[in-house]
């Protein structure tokens, strides 16, 4: 899932930090990123890699996402994160997929093995979890649809929160879920944030 890099559309809490244009030219970078290393851990798997637009109408992002690698390009559409993600998996099982993973694209550290390490835990368990250090999550896998995941399970979801993994995971355990965990990341999302990366 990432959004189009234009500035003052696009990270916006990194954007007070470095200005729009920096912020911007790092979105575009991660991006770029990130869709490289889905195609490196998709290939030769049978998998889509698809990218999921915002801020973008349909022919531009469908441009971007050739420009990118993705081999197919779909709109988020509008409501919350939660509903944006929700939105992506109803979308892929309604095609067929067993197995969804769902990733942002603020993550400099994302590689390969990470991926295929998601797919391959998700083959014992449908949810399987990337902890972000600052309390949310870096990526989902979902070998099914649990839409309270999303929502939360008494109330909703503080997206963007420190509480957004702790509250999935109460989520998660009021449906009966118990999550495998992958390693811990860091996303880019604040200007001291980019000081691990200089």
């Amino acid at each position: 899932m990432a959004r189009w890099p234009a500035p003052g559309r696009c990270k916006r809490r990194l954007a007070v930090s470095i200005g729009p244009q920096r912020a911007a030219a790092i979105q575009a970078r991660l991006s770029a990123h990130v869709l490289q290393v889905a195609r490196d851990a998709t290939a030769g798997h049978g998998q889509a890699l698809v990218l999921a637009v915002s801020g973008l109408a349909g022919r531009a992002a469908e441009r971007w996402g050739r420009q990118l690698g993705a081999d197919r390009t779909v709109l988020q559409g509008q409501g919350s994160l939660g509903a944006r993600l929700q939105r992506q998996v109803v979308r892929a099982r309604r095609e067929g997929a067993r197995r969804v993973v769902l990733i942002g694209s603020d993550l400099p550290d994302l590689c390969a093995p990470d991926l295929v390490e998601a797919f391959r835990r998700l083959e014992q368990q449908p949810l399987v979890l990337g902890p972000a250090r600052d309390g949310g999550y870096w990526l989902i896998g979902l070998g099914g649809d649990w839409p309270t995941l999303f929502a939360g399970a008494d109330q909703g979801i503080g997206w963007g929160g420190d509480q957004v993994l702790a509250q999935t995971l109460a989520a998660a355990a009021a449906l009966g879920l118990e999550p495998q965990l992958l390693a811990a990341r860091s996303d880019l999302d604040r200007g001291t944030d980019l000081r691990r990366w200089r």
